[in-house]
């Protein structure tokens, strides 16, 4: 089938089976027609002629066959983003009812790194409660991987954190972009003065923050050999902060973490901005969920916020 300009079908969403629609995000995401039908347990010409009665329905190609599996044209992606949608309002359709029709109770277990600064999460947490006084809200601060691995092993069902790399059993939503900064106190000689050289702290007296330490930091501290001299050690962002405030060291903190001592004038940043460490803090769940309506409703909240700001 060509990608000719499609005609306006007024009475589409009578004439269509939406049941088309389903079996094409299938195929998109098994990658091919025939990887489809095997994950189905269907027929492949049974799975072929669904594609192109839906492409028939909407009067243009949605897929390319190639080599490796199939591509989507352009009204293909189009066509996935609507279908993604609709599933997700399908799958959301039972929760947001049991929500309205009576008072949900239940527990949301979330995991979240310490120190974690975002106006968004809060801001969700805020009218999630309002709207949803009996539900019950349970937060655990952990270093990163215990995070993850409390997730994978099904102990909590949310996690707001960082990972190094990419786990199958997880999906991830970008929530923020966190910055670090090299901190030091008022008692320390380098308050006052910013850093060039890193290598000339190598001697200094340093505060870490053990598992909780992201790769980033880790990678750039031994690269300049920082943190040889440990004078401070604490799991917990908070806690390190208030080592590095106290005189114990230099150390890391995430910038957001820091932003009130520093504008107090009790801790300094010895970078240059340029300098300053960036990664992406992530909205975390797994990737296949059976998650109960309170749950669910907190990560549509969540989701619908940040995807709002990033808009």
């Amino acid at each position: 089938m060509s990608d000719r300009t499609p005609l306006i079908d007024r009475k589409f969403a009578s004439r269509v089976d939406w049941n088309l629609m389903r079996t094409f995000v299938d195929i998109v995401r098994a990658g091919g027609i025939g990887a489809a039908a095997r994950r189905l347990n269907r027929q492949q010409p049974s799975i072929s002629a669904a594609l192109k009665r839906l492409e028939d329905h909407v009067g243009t190609a949605l897929l390319h066959r190639t080599a490796t599996g199939v591509e989507m044209t352009a009204a293909g992606k189009a066509m996935m983003a609507l279908c993604e949608d609709m599933l997700e309002s399908a799958r959301m359709m039972p929760h947001v009812i049991a929500q309205a029709t009576k008072r949900v109770e239940g527990i949301v277990r979330i995991q979240i790194v310490s120190g974690l600064v975002s106006a968004e999460f809060d801001e969700a947490i805020a009218s999630f409660h309002r709207r949803n006084p009996a539900i019950h809200i349970e937060i655990r601060v952990s270093p990163w991987r215990q995070l993850l691995d409390a997730l994978e092993q099904g102990e909590v069902e949310i996690g707001v954190g960082y990972d190094s790399s990419v786990r199958g059993s997880l999906m991830y939503e970008p929530l923020l972009i966190e910055r670090q900064q090299l901190y030091c106190s008022r008692s320390s000689p380098y308050f006052g003065y910013r850093v060039s050289r890193l290598g000339e702290l190598k001697d200094q007296g340093f505060v870490l923050t053990g598992e909780d330490e992201i790769e980033a930091i880790t990678h750039l501290r031994r690269r300049y050999r920082l943190g040889t001299v440990v004078s401070g050690l604490a799991e917990d962002i908070n806690e390190a902060r208030r080592l590095i405030t106290m005189g114990v060291g230099i150390g890391f903190l995430p910038t957001a973490a820091a932003a009130s001592d520093v504008a107090s004038g009790r801790l300094w940043p010895m970078l240059y901005a340029d300098f300053e460490p960036a990664y992406d803090i992530f909205l975390l769940a797994r990737s296949e969920p059976a998650r109960d309506t309170a749950t669910q409703l907190f990560w549509d909240e969540v989701i619908r916020r940040v995807r709002a700001q990033r808009a």
